[in-house]
């Protein structure tokens, strides 16, 4: 029992390194948060170089704040943390589908798979909104023919891959009925 306050002095040690991990964690998911929310309403004001500035600071702010509790999974899997992983997951997908560019992965945006699915879900509020706003702009003309231009590939394409198909069975029944 001699070395019971040793071992006790290594749990507080331990115990307080850890205290000091959450309380920089939670002050940076909020620092987070912050900059997503003004990433995403540059986004909705088209001032799209400012919300991919802010974008950028959060970015950079995540991956301070996962490199930080690295040690500490508990902390990464905490509410707080996975919260704020969400919102940069949101900001880059409402920001990525506003300029018309492909969504990044879920690696690229370095997150798990959980956040990434919650942040998309998050991200369609956003884009309503969005919608609203184009629709309130009269800016309709527009959204409709960049969905016009789309819906026509890939009618086209589908109608290609059916002739396509279509020319296969009609080969492959000859072939049989020449070999039979």
């Amino acid at each position: 029992m001699d070395n019971l306050d040793s071992i006790i002095e290594g749990i507080r040690a331990a115990l307080e390194v850890k205290n000091a991990a959450r309380d920089a964690t939670l002050a940076r998911s909020r620092e987070l948060i912050r900059l997503c929310s003004l990433s995403i309403r540059a986004t909705h004001r088209e001032e799209f170089e400012e919300a991919e500035q802010l974008l950028n600071a959060a970015r950079s702010a995540a991956d301070q704040m996962k490199t930080a509790i690295v040690d500490h999974p508990d902390l990464y899997h905490t509410g707080y943390t996975q919260d704020a992983l969400k919102e940069v997951v949101e900001a880059t997908a409402v920001y990525a589908i506003v300029r018309g560019r492909p969504l990044p992965t879920p690696d690229e945006i370095g997150v798990d798979e959980a956040a990434y699915l919650n942040g998309l879900a998050e991200a369609a509020s956003e884009l309503r909104r969005h919608a609203l706003d184009v629709i309130r702009q009269d800016r309709t003309t527009d959204v409709l023919r960049g969905v016009l231009e789309r819906t026509r590939g890939d009618l086209t394409t589908t109608l290609q891959q059916e002739k396509l198909k279509k020319a296969l069975q009609d080969f492959e029944v000859r072939r049989m009925r020449d070999e039979g």
